[in-house]
Formats: C-alpha cells, sequence, structure tokens
C-alpha cells in the first residue's frame, strides 16, 4: 500500500512511486499554438520534501536544461523520497525564439509575483509562482550569464537568509556570492511566501559548458543528499569549501575597441594587477582595466568588440588571494574528475 499520499498538480494526480510529466497551460500563440509550460514530477513513495528545479526562465540561459536532462537520468532519482518538480524551460517563448524575453519584450524574473490578468509575463509568472514554487520546500533556479558573456558557477543567496548560506556551502560551487533580492524576481516572490531559492549561475548563453554542468549536476544531488531524499551513493562531497564573497563589481571598458583579456573564469587576481586592455583599431591608443581589489573573475565578456561603458568583467571580492586560489583549483579538479560524469552518464 502507498505511504503517502498522491501528489496534485493541474488538476493532474501522480501516484505515490511514479513520475510523470505534466503539461501547464499557459497561453495560445497568434497562429493557434497552444503553448504550455511542462513539468517533470516525480513524487516518492516515502514521505520528504517538495523541491523544484527550474531553468530557462530567460529563454536564451540553454545551460540549464542540460543540467536538468542529465539529473533525470541518474540513478539517484530514482529511489527519491519527497517529491522533485523539475521545470526545464519555463519561459517556452524566450526559448524557441533564442531570446532572454517574452514576445512582450517583459523579463520573467522581473516580473513576479505575476498575476492571472497581467501581461503574458504577469501571467506566466503567476501560474509558476502558484503552481510550483508554493507547494515546494525549497527551489533552486538555475541561469546563466547573458550572450557574449560567460559566468564561473556560483551559487548568490540572500544576505538575510541563514538556511541559502547552510545549503550554498553543501552545493559547492566555485564561489558563493552574497546579492540583495531585485524587485519583481523569483527569489523575491519565493521569500514573500516563505520559500527558499537557490540561484545557480553558470557558463554563457545560447551555448553548453561542460564543466559549467557538471557543477550543477552535482551541485543538485549533494542538496537532494542533504535533504535525506536520495542515498549517498556516488555523491562526494566538496573537496574544498566554496569561496565567499560578501560584493563584487563589474569592471567596465573605459574607451571603445578592441577587447584584450588577460584573465579568464575563476582567475584569482590582486589588487593592481592589469587584467586586460582595450585599444583602438589602429593600435596607436590602449587603454588597461587594472584590478581595484583582490578579487576572483565570476563573470566576463567574450566578445572582443567593446564600446565605452560595456561590463567587461565581473570580480567578486576575496580576503585570501592563495587560499581561494587552491580552493577553486580543488573543486575544478574534483569535477573532472568525478566518476559521476563518465561517458555513459552524459550522452
Amino acid at each position: 500500500m502507498p505511504t503517502r499520499k498522491s501528489f496534485i498538480i493541474a488538476g493532474q494526480e501522480i501516484l505515490p512511486g511514479t513520475r510523470r510529466t505534466v503539461d501547464l497551460p499557459v497561453s495560445v500563440m497568434s497562429d493557434h499554438t497552444p503553448v504550455s509550460m511542462s513539468a517533470h514530477v516525480i513524487h516518492g513513495k516515502l514521505n520528504g520534501p517538495v523541491v523544484f528545479i527550474s531553468a530557462g526562465v530567460h529563454g536564451d540561459e540553454v545551460i540549464g536544461v542540460e543540467i536538468v536532462r542529465r539529473l533525470l537520468r541518474t540513478s539517484n532519482v530514482k529511489t527519491l523520497r519527497g517529491t522533485l518538480i523539475v521545470v526545464p524551460i519555463v519561459n517556452a517563448f524566450g526559448f524557441i525564439n533564442h531570446s532572454r524575453y517574452l514576445p512582450d519584450r517583459r523579463d520573467l524574473n522581473r516580473s513576479f509575483p505575476g498575476s492571472p490578468s497581467g501581461s503574458l509575463a504577469a501571467r506566466l509568472a503567476y501560474l509558476f509562482l502558484t503552481e510550483v514554487v508554493a507547494r515546494s520546500d525549497l527551489g533552486i533556479d538555475l541561469h546563466s550569464a547573458a550572450i557574449h558573456r560567460t559566468n564561473l558557477p556560483q551559487i548568490r543567496i540572500s544576505p538575510d537568509v541563514p538556511r541559502t548560506a547552510e545549503l550554498a556551502e553543501v552545493f559547492g560551487a566555485p564561489v558563493i556570492l552574497q546579492s540583495p533580492l531585485r524587485e519583481g524576481s523569483m527569489r523575491g516572490a519565493a521569500k514573500a511566501l516563505g520559500k527558499d531559492v537557490l540561484l545557480f549561475e553558470a557558463g554563457e548563453g545560447l551555448r553548453f559548458d561542460e564543466m559549467s554542468v557538471r557543477s550543477g549536476v552535482a551541485g543538485i544531488l549533494r542538496i537532494l543528499r542533504h535533504m535525506g531524499m536520495i542515498s549517498a551513493k556516488g555523491v562526494a562531497k566538496p573537496k574544498a569549501p566554496s569561496q565567499y564573497c560578501a560584493s563584487s563589481k563589474w569592471l567596465r571598458a573605459p574607451m571603445g575597441g578592441l577587447l584584450r583579456n588577460f584573465r579568464g573564469d575563476g582567475d584569482v587576481v590582486k589588487k593592481g594587477e592589469v587584467i586586460a586592455s582595450v585599444s583602438d583599431p589602429f593600435g596607436q591608443v590602449d587603454e588597461e582595466i587594472i584590478a581595484p581589489f583582490n578579487g576572483i573573475v565570476i563573470g566576463r565578456a567574450v566578445m572582443p568588440i567593446v564600446n565605452e561603458g560595456d561590463a567587461v568583467f565581473h570580480l567578486a571580492r576575496v580576503t585570501s588571494v592563495a587560499k581561494t586560489t587552491e580552493n577553486v583549483e580543488d573543486l575544478s579538479e574534483q569535477l573532472a574528475d568525478d566518476p559521476l560524469f563518465d561517458e555513459d552518464e552524459i550522452i
């Protein structure tokens, strides 16, 4: 006999010990094509927390979709305790059009808590908040940088929520960045409901990055293990602690021209170090970009063509250059050697 009740979402019943993909109707396009938000629900036989994993809130941030795909193929979730709600593509409109935005040019992650009778973005935000976030005890929202930028794998947490700081350590990304809540964000709306959400940032828009994908899958499995939802088999603890950063700053191009980067993702730099330069096309003028403090590169522009004022390096402040370098290297080596990512696991 089942030991727990069925899970109901969008009026559909998922029995204990089963999994199903449920389509939540969103809208009908101008050519009468229906659009839905698909959620894959794994409802374990035994009681446990309800956790949601979301990706594709911004339609051009595809790396989270690959993280979700690999997560659902792992053997760990086959004997899940509790319930896992996975939404690989929240913003189907943006995903289809390779765009960050919805057709009304609104940013979904600035449209929460939404409204059932508002704009398309407001309606989608309301649907996700009521059907997924409100039913969950914890959420992990997967993002990447925008197109032409890339992010080092990092967890962003609110400064006044101790539980997310603890879970971020469990996740084991190279960097934990304290990041205030933004108006209209999913994290902000979730907090108003008393729900905690971890925000994972990694990689580049419209691109896959193997180490970023591995970091996301490994981190989610660690969280599920920590919450007692899966067994510890094959889920390694972080080899080193994440680097906690209380603040960060975008360094901007001092002039328009050609950008030459001297440092890359995860590099630790010292105050006063030249990390890039911008030159005019004739090679007559050259402006250096200098690190204003000891920090770690957690994001950067990948396009070599910049305009004056463009954000080109995202630098997070660190206290110990040597210790940060050691920790990031240890975590990177662990991901490279993790048996969880054997070839059979990533096909």
